[in-house]
C-alpha cells in the first residue's frame, strides 16, 4: 500500500515459517462495522461433497478450509483496493495481456 505523506517507512520482516506463503483457490470477503475480513480458502478435495438440506434435497458443497484469515481496518480497505488495482494493472502490462483473464470477471 502507499505511504501517507510524512509517515515513516515501515521495515517489513517476514517470519521464516511464513516466507513460502499460503496457497488459496479463492477468497471470501465480509465485513463488520469496523473491519473487513478476507478469508483465503483452499479446496480440500477435488469435487463437491453430497449433503442433504433441511428439505431433504441433495446439495453439493465444495469442501474448503481457511488457509489464512486477514482482518483489515475499514479505514485502510480503500488503500488496499487501490494497491491491488495498481498491481493487477502492472501484471496485465508485464504479461502483455490487454484485459483480465475471464475467471477474474464478475459472475453474471
Amino acid at each position: 500500500m502507499t505511504d501517507e505523506a510524512g509517515a515513516p517507512p515501515i521495515a517489513v520482516t517476514v517470519p521464516p515459517k511464513q516466507e513460502v506463503g499460503s496457497f488459496a483457490d479463492f477468497a471470501g470477503i465480509w465485513h463488520t462495522p469496523n473491519t473487513f475480513v478476507l478469508d483465503f480458502l483452499s479446496l480440500t478435495s477435488p469435487g463437491p461433497q453430497q449433503q442433504l438440506d433441511e428439505d431433504g434435497d441433495v446439495v453439493g458443497a465444495m469442501p474448503a478450509r481457511v488457509a489464512a484469515r486477514v482482518r483489515v481496518p475499514a479505514e485502510q480497505v480503500f488503500q488496499l483496493i487501490a494497491a491491488l488495482q495498481q498491481q493487477a494493472d502492472q501484471w496485465l502490462e508485464e504479461t502483455g495481456r490487454s484485459e483480465p483473464p475471464e475467471s477474474w470477471l464478475p459472475h453474471r
